[in-house]
């Protein structure tokens, strides 16, 4: 297989075989198929169960054949919880995103909430915030937003979804509000809150101002 077997079932190559088939159990009891029946979470749990059984037939096989597996023979795979340094195109959560654009954010959650907290990355903190951000949930959003751009502040992603909610945040204070409240809603409010939803919505790979 492609991926590394070891990262697949979240263990390091140095797990005994009996820590190799405890993570392989406890994984098939979480994503087995049965449990997704009539669930639109169906077929991507049997992909994942595809995925867990490969690994760890993966790792019997090299430990019955005295070898180790080397990254370099894998060059592109991709874990949760490695990031292609430098090119931000790339994501490690591909059908969540597909989830929340599609608005389908209780399915997405699920997924999110089936990463071993060790694995949560920049994008995992940066992907929940937009779930709470669609919902309305600015807060919550606000502080995975800066979750994620503590994580890896050198992801214009992270920054651009933080920076924004920041101004959002400002500008919605009440010592704001009660410096301009006299004047009413001025340009300068709308101006601010549109760029702050276009800055959201371009960093899901949409555009509310085609300008920007």
């Amino acid at each position: 297989m492609n991926k590394n077997p070891y990262e697949v079932l979240g263990i390091s190559q140095n797990a005994t075989d009996q820590e190799v088939k405890r993570a392989y159990r406890d994984l098939a009891k979480k994503y087995h198929p049965d449990n997704y029946q009539n669930s639109p979470l169906g077929e991507l749990a049997t992909e994942k169960m595809k995925e867990i059984n490969e690994a760890y037939d993966e790792i019997q096989r090299m430990r019955k054949e005295g070898t180790s597996y080397t990254r370099n023979a894998n060059r592109e795979y991709s874990s949760y919880n490695s990031y292609n340094s430098g090119n931000y195109t790339h994501t490690n959560f591909p059908d969540v995103r597909n989830l929340i654009n599609s608005r389908r954010y209780d399915d997405a959650e699920t997924i999110l909430k089936g990463v071993p907290e060790e694995r949560r990355d920049g994008e995992w903190y940066f992907l929940y915030g937009m779930i709470y951000y669609r919902r309305g949930f600015h807060d919550n959003a606000s502080r995975f937003f800066t979750k994620a751009y503590e994580k890896d502040p050198s992801n214009p992603e992270f920054r651009n979804a933080y920076e924004s909610m920041n101004r959002q945040r400002a500008y919605s204070s009440p010592e704001y509000r009660r410096t301009y409240s006299s004047n009413g809603c001025s340009s300068c409010d709308v101006c601010t809150a549109l760029c702050c939803l276009d800055s959201c919505c371009e960093c899901m790979g949409g555009d509310c101002i085609p300008c920007c």
